[in-house]
């Protein structure tokens, strides 16, 4: 089992964690929000956490998510900005995204992802394939499908929810690229469709929640629906010269759940790689903050 940290930042730093909080730089602010993995004690005063963050985020009464996306408001300094973006270089890839202060606490990136990006952009790179196509499936604000479109990819990203499909565009465009196929429609509705299409791809990557709704109201719950969407999945992939990403961000799952996955919906992978993605912050503490298992076929 590996335990990924990310590389190349520059723009993005875990600065402390610890009482169901951390303190994050994102560029030049520095923000202050709910992080229910961090049941240790921070390692920073107090007193330091309220001086430096530019913005934190409290929790409503009475708002508490399912799924952990509590809602809530923030309490901006003055000179902190509602949007603002930032970058990250890895390579030849140049991205960008638009940030925002959003009142579920995030703020459109996660930033342990970009050890997948990273993945994204080699394995694509070295397919022995002119353009593959590239399935994103709860994509999100894109991180991932403008990692696999600057990797040279026929990208599809889909996602149920309009507003972060404009999101997505607006980092395409941020980033100098185009093209990218938008889709916004439940996941297992899409991916259902396109077997009976007969349509494949060379790359799948999937980042399902705990919990979710479609465009029209469809229930997403993980422990109910994985099994389904994998199988899809399975279907959907080309034997050779491809390549599958599976992140989970449910808390008190194991990694090796992901790797069983893998195992069961594709028995031909000889390879995999599976285990968690975490930052490191100043004091040396690792935060966890999702798993993964992923597999190249040649």
């Amino acid at each position: 089992m590996q335990l990924l940290t990310p590389q190349h930042w520059t723009d993005y730093e875990l600065i402390d964690s610890g009482d169901y909080e951390k303190l994050e730089r994102f560029g030049k602010y520095i923000i202050r929000r709910p992080e229910p993995q961090a049941v240790w004690r921070k390692s920073l005063p107090e007193v330091e956490w309220e001086s430096s963050a530019d913005a934190t985020f409290r929790k409503e009464k009475g708002k508490a998510a399912q799924d952990g996306n509590d809602k809530g408001v923030w309490i901006q300094k003055k000179g902190m900005p509602d949007q603002w973006f930032i970058g990250y270089r890895y390579k030849e890839m140049n991205l960008k995204f638009r940030l925002g202060l959003t009142s579920f606490k995030h703020v459109g990136i996660f930033p342990e992802q970009s050890e997948n990006w990273d993945f994204i952009y080699d394995t694509i790179k070295e397919l022995d394939v002119t353009e593959p196509k590239v399935l994103n499936l709860f994509a999100y604000t894109g991180g991932a499908s403008i990692a696999a479109k600057s990797a040279g990819a026929d990208v599809t990203h889909v996602d149920s929810v309009k507003q972060v499909i404009t999101w997505s565009r607006e980092n395409m465009e941020a980033s100098g690229l185009d093209n990218i196929r938008w889709i916004v429609e439940d996941a297992l509705k899409f991916c259902r469709r396109e077997v009976k299409r007969g349509k494949k791809y060379n790359g799948i990557i999937l980042d399902p929640p705990a919990y979710g709704r479609g465009p029209d109201g469809e229930k997403w719950v993980l422990e109910e629906n994985i099994a389904e969407l994998m199988s899809l999945c399975s279907q959907l992939l080309e034997g050779s010269a491809s390549f599958l990403i599976l992140n989970l961000y449910s808390m008190g799952f194991s990694a090796v759940i992901a790797e069983n996955l893998i195992k069961d919906y594709f028995p031909d992978v000889k390879e995999r790689w599976f285990g968690e993605l975490i930052i490191p912050e100043r004091s040396g503490k690792n935060l966890p903050l999702s798993i993964f298992a992923r597999f190249v076929r040649k």
